[in-house]
């Protein structure tokens, strides 16, 4: 059997291109063109969507690291406020056994307690001025006043004649605030009177 001779072999292969893409070359290179374009497209459609990503986590992390450092401001701001809490608690006590020694003291001859008064009077005054300078502040309802939820106690519920429901009728502790937060609530006794 005889070998085809390439040049023949060739024609064929040149037929065959012409029949596929005509007799114009250019047809095929512009198939290549726009496949070309079109990978072009499609990276750039990629790199857009990854370009769009990173802008999205860059603007996320900015957020965040915005917020952690507002939610530390505020948490210095509330141990600066509020650090002290423990502290003022344990001096609630020492206020009110003075108070009540100054209350003694009144009521024995005050000739007698002169100094002893004046000397509780003014340690309850530097107290006072060292509650007000950090922020405590001492809650003292009258008799009279309505009862309060949200700074006062009540200890019981008494009807008193010529009084309200919910006025209050005996002043037991004060109370005190640190700040906006409630330190102890003022213990009161309540009237039950009926409206």
């Amino acid at each position: 059997m005889a070998e085809p001779k390439n040049e023949d072999f060739l024609d064929d292969v040149e037929a065959l291109e012409e029949e596929l893409y005509g007799e114009d070359e250019n047809d095929s290179e512009e198939l290549i063109d726009i496949d070309e374009e079109a990978a072009k497209g499609e990276a750039y459609d990629a790199l857009k969507a990854e370009r769009d990503d990173f802008k999205d986590r860059y603007v996320r992390a900015l957020a965040e690291a915005e917020n952690a450092r507002k939610r530390a401001d505020k948490d210095r701001r509330d141990a600066e406020k509020y650090g002290s809490t423990r502290l003022a608690r344990d001096l609630l006590g020492v206020y009110d056994n003075l108070q009540r020694a100054l209350k003694a003291a009144e009521e024995t001859s005050k000739e007698d307690n002169a100094i002893l008064i004046e000397g509780v009077e003014l340690t309850l005054r530097e107290l006072n001025n060292t509650f007000s300078k950090h922020g405590l502040v001492v809650i003292e309802p009258a008799v009279g006043e309505q009862f309060d939820a949200n700074v006062h106690e009540a200890m019981f519920e008494a009807p008193v004649p010529n009084t309200k429901k919910g006025e209050i009728i005996q002043v037991s502790a004060v109370g005190f605030m640190l700040h906006d937060r409630l330190l102890r609530a003022a213990q009161v006794g309540v009237s039950s009177n009926p409206a």
